[in-house]
């Protein structure tokens, strides 16, 4: 895989949208490693056809969602960072957007010169279950492996922030290290390369109108 650039902007501008285009991100990687090691499913199927289609009109396709989860992520968030910087006596950069011609991420943000975090604002029963487990949250697993593979940082802190739950407890952080993930790291790898052809028969199914039916696998 070709090495990421990275590009100082800020996430969810237009700018970031546009970068983001036909781009196969860490977001949206669960997609592509669910059934690891058998087909592909659906939403991969889907995803692909998303990405083909950002390749070729250079627009991004609505196909993503804004719920309440969505929104309170957006709002909660730099009251997290401010925590975290305050638990970590750190100052959190900005994340940016890491890619090249194949992948993307963004992470929430960077720390001094080898870490970065993914913060994720969450009901009190998620966060229960995050400090229970004393662990990155197993729906964002591939994101966040994903976030320290493609940025080549050393670690990266999981942070679930809860604001219902009371002061002082709020806010959970385990750190992930590279050298722990390194058989991930190359499952991610595997996964990509056994992906891509998928997206290219999307885009030449688009481009030549014939097209193929998804079943699931």
């Amino acid at each position: 895989m070709n090495a990421l650039n990275f590009f100082d902007i800020e996430q969810n501008t237009e700018e970031w949208l546009l970068m983001r285009c036909g781009l196969l991100t860490s977001s949206s990687l669960s997609k592509v490693m669910a059934n690891y090691g058998k087909a592909f499913g659906d939403p991969a199927k889907k995803l692909a056809v998303d990405i083909a289609l950002g390749r070729i009109t250079g627009k991004p396709t609505n196909s993503g969602f804004s719920n309440a989860h969505t929104e309170r992520g957006h709002e909660q968030e730099p009251v997290a960072r401010m925590l975290y910087e305050e638990t970590t006596f750190c100052n959190v950069d900005n994340g940016g957007f890491y890619c090249n011609d194949v992948v993307g991420c963004s992470p929430d943000g960077l720390v001094g010169d080898n870490g970065l975090i993914e913060i994720k604002s969450v009901i009190p029963s998620v966060h229960y279950a995050n400090v229970a487990r004393a662990g990155v949250d197993p729906a964002y697993k591939w994101q966040v492996i994903a976030n320290l593979k493609f940025t080549g940082r050393d670690w990266l802190d999981f942070v679930s922030y809860c604001e219902d739950y009371p002061q002082g407890m709020n806010l959970f952080i385990y750190r992930l290290h590279k050298k722990s993930v390194e058989k991930e790291f190359e499952m991610i790898e595997n996964r990509i390369n056994e992906f891509l052809p998928l997206i290219d028969s999307s885009v030449d199914a688009i481009k030549t109108n014939r097209y193929a039916i998804f079943e699931a696998a």
